[in-house]
């Protein structure tokens, strides 16, 4: 159906800085690539770029680097802005006290470390002592821990680290009592951590890829395997695989006491699979529990022979089951807590109770049950905003992080007798919490539907129709964008400017019709509501289509890049991060053929193919437009959403545009999708994000 036309001509270089609005870009070069697509030829004249290791791309890579760093470093307030954004990222982080085998636990940060610490205490509140820094185990703080389980005996723990932002991870074990590190090392390990069970865990893992191709070739036949403690990798023993489904995603869950194993089958749907064993019976073998993959099956705890299951099977806001080990298929399990308005977002157990989270317009409501599913109470929280409880069944204690777009994640002790939540540790930060407030908006989109939208700003602000906006969506793959806090956003706010968070169709907020309405042949809906949120800020005067900033990351890149294309007029700056700009092919690099579920592919049908064509960001970019100014961002280690998609949609930009604003694009390096990045590199970008938005909306920087 596709056919390649290889590349015929050659790349220039060279770069000047010319003035603060004239760049003079690296001179990209094209080659004749066509693709067919059900009879259409479709030009792909940036291929090459696809190569993130050849020698081509790096040349370009540094040019395009050289103008981009060039242009940043001369933003008038770009220096006084990092120090500001370092300033206010300088305070004490902690993170909820978590009990294992006799010992607590809590993560913490002393201001600027680029990795959280973990912490180790005899008793709550004691004396703490190092268990595991990050921080030591790179120079540059770019190595992180992604997860970390201890044996069930309580003598080893095992992590998972990643290093520079990739997905790949790496598995070590330490022992409790030493803090030393055994001989047991895995690789290649990816979308799994460990799994203990008897003297050994299980993991999941792919092959070793070829070598140059680590982060960009397609990860077919995930495996899982069994490592015992003390043997080699090559030694450990394969458990699962299934080749005749090579693109889908498996992995192991055994619960603490051992007596069940789960096994969840994804990637071919929105949802998964699930399957059990009874660890209690010898030569026992795996029982197929569901076979719906669009539905989200995840088992929470266990009892006895109970297991109870959070899941969207015939309840799209989620409900709680139950199913018994002895009788687990889907058909046999019973409604212990049944779906309500508000959607059901987690479950805890806790001292023989069972604590709830809902949302209700994207902002969190905690209450408590009994284990007959009657609820008991609500948990009164310390204002609007996000809440993670965490807990375990066999202990008393119970700890809540709350969270606001006012108020950094504080640790609160709840009582369940009393009905109470006390202060555990709050931080102390360096700037005037009480100076901004939040409102949340509801507008109507395009076709009529309700969107909620946050907006925080610093008190006294007038709607005069000329305030800066900082406006941010996501609208994908279930994924909600409740209240949160970010002290990089503190400088913005300080110097008058709205941060707009809106709550698109996509995302998780309304349930699985409000998801449904945002994927494939209904994706459009998403980059109306983020227009729609625009249009409503200006409707209302809170700002102007000259002070707008667009700003979104990975499928949020995907929306900055379709807005800005699709309503160039509206919006000063765009900011697409790590975006999915090639919908075309996006399918096509490391686990990008997952996402099918919410995008549908261009292999699917003629009808699919021209709708992705359609609002595709890299084939919506039209000669002779007047862009905004663009800062596109990506990484080299980014093997989620490979650098590949920013690469061709920052050519054919710079090819393409005709105004007087900048589109430049910043490649980061020792960096991946996001996650795991030191708390340096996030202040090195950051800076350049809001000094490129505040140098072009015109804003001065003030405390």
């Amino acid at each position: 159906m596709m056919k390649r036309i290889a590349m015929t001509t050659m790349m220039a270089t060279a770069a000047t800085w010319l003035t603060a609005q004239t760049v003079n870009y690296p001179a990209t070069m094209k080659d004749n690539t066509v693709d067919e697509y059900f009879g259409q030829k479709v030009p792909d004249p940036y291929r090459w770029l696809e190569d993130d290791r050849s020698e081509q791309t790096a040349q370009w890579v540094e040019a395009q680097n050289a103008v981009t760093n060039a242009y940043l470093s001369r933003l008038p307030q770009r220096s006084k802005l990092q120090k500001r954004l370092t300033e206010v990222a300088n305070y004490g982080k902690v993170g909820t006290p978590f009990w294992r085998h006799g010992h607590w636990y809590q993560y913490r940060n002393n201001g600027l470390q680029n990795q959280s610490v973990l912490y180790t205490m005899d008793e709550l509140n004691g004396e703490q002592r190092v268990f595991l820094d990050p921080n030591t185990l790179s120079a540059d703080g770019t190595v992180a821990l992604k997860s970390m389980a201890f044996s069930h005996d309580g003598k080893h723990c095992a992590y998972a680290i990643s290093r520079s932002g990739s997905d790949w991870m790496e598995i070590y074990v330490m022992d409790v009592a030493t803090r030393q590190l055994t001989a047991d090392h895995i690789e290649w390990c990816k979308f799994s951590g460990p799994q203990w069970y008897k003297d050994g865990f299980f993991y999941s893992a792919y092959d070793a890829p070829e070598q140059g191709k680590e982060f960009s070739n397609v990860n077919e036949v995930q495996k899982i395997y069994y490592h015992k403690l003390g043997t080699a990798q090559k030694d450990d023993v394969l458990f699962y695989q299934n080749p005749v489904q090579p693109k889908r995603f498996y992995g192991v869950d055994v619960t603490d006491d051992e007596t069940m194993m789960f096994l969840y089958e994804s990637g071919a749907g929105a949802g998964n699979n699930l399957f059990v064993r009874d660890l209690r019976q010898e030569g026992s073998q795996f029982i197929q529990m569901t076979n719906d993959m669009e539905c989200q099956y995840s088992p929470v705890e266990n009892i006895g022979d109970k297991i109870y299951i959070f899941t969207n099977y015939g309840a799209a806001k989620n409900r709680l089951m139950v199913a018994d080990i002895r009788k687990p298929g889907v058909q046999d399990w019973q409604e212990l807590v049944g779906e309500t308005d508000d959607v059901l977002e987690d479950v805890s157990f806790a001292n023989g109770k069972m604590v709830l989270t809902y949302s209700k317009d994207a902002c969190n409501h905690v209450y408590v049950y009994d284990l007959q599913g009657k609820r008991l109470c609500e948990v009164p929280l310390p204002g609007v905003g996000s809440v993670g409880f965490s807990s375990r069944k066999e202990r008393p204690e119970c700890f809540l992080t709350f969270t606001s777009f006012t108020q950094p994640g504080t640790i609160y002790q709840y009582d369940m007798a009393q009905n109470q939540c006390q202060p555990f540790a709050e931080p102390k930060v360096n700037f005037r919490l009480s100076d901004f407030q939040t409102e949340q908006l509801f507008f109507e989109s395009k076709d009529g539907t309700r969107i909620p939208m946050f907006i925080t700003y610093k008190k006294g602000l007038k709607r005069n129709g000329r305030n800066p906006v900082y406006l941010y969506g996501y609208g994908g793959f279930n994924i909600s964008l409740p209240p949160s806090f970010s002290a990089m956003r503190i400088p913005f706010l300080e110097s008058g400017g709205i941060y707009a968070q809106v709550n698109l169709r996509g995302g998780s907020e309304y349930g699985e019709e409000w998801h449904l309405a945002g994927t494939k042949m209904q994706k459009q809906n998403v980059f109306d509501d983020f227009i729609g949120a625009a249009e409503y800020l200006i409707a209302q005067r809170y700002t102007s289509k000259d002070k707008i900033a667009i700003v979104g990351g990975s499928n949020g890149g995907l929306l900055v890049g379709a807005c800005m294309t699709q309503r160039p007029d509206l919006f000063r700056v765009a900011i697409p991060q790590v975006g999915v700009m090639d919908m075309l092919r996006y399918h096509k690099f490391t686990i990008g053929w997952n996402w099918a579920s919410d995008y549908g592919t261009s292999e699917d049908s003629a009808e699919m193919f021209e709708y992705l064509r359609g609002y595709s960001p890299l084939h919506n970019l039209k000669p002779g437009t007047s862009y905004p100014a663009t800062l596109v961002t990506t990484a080299d280690h980014d093997d989620r959403v490979v650098p590949a998609h920013s690469f061709k949609f920052a050519a054919t930009l710079q090819a393409c545009n005709d105004g007087t604003y900048p589109t430049l694009i910043r490649i980061d390096t020792k960096a991946g999708h996001g996650g795991g990045k030191p708390l340096s590199k996030v202040i090195e970008e950051q800076a350049d994000i809001y000094g490129f938005i505040m140098h072009h909306l015109g804003m001065k920087l003030k405390k």
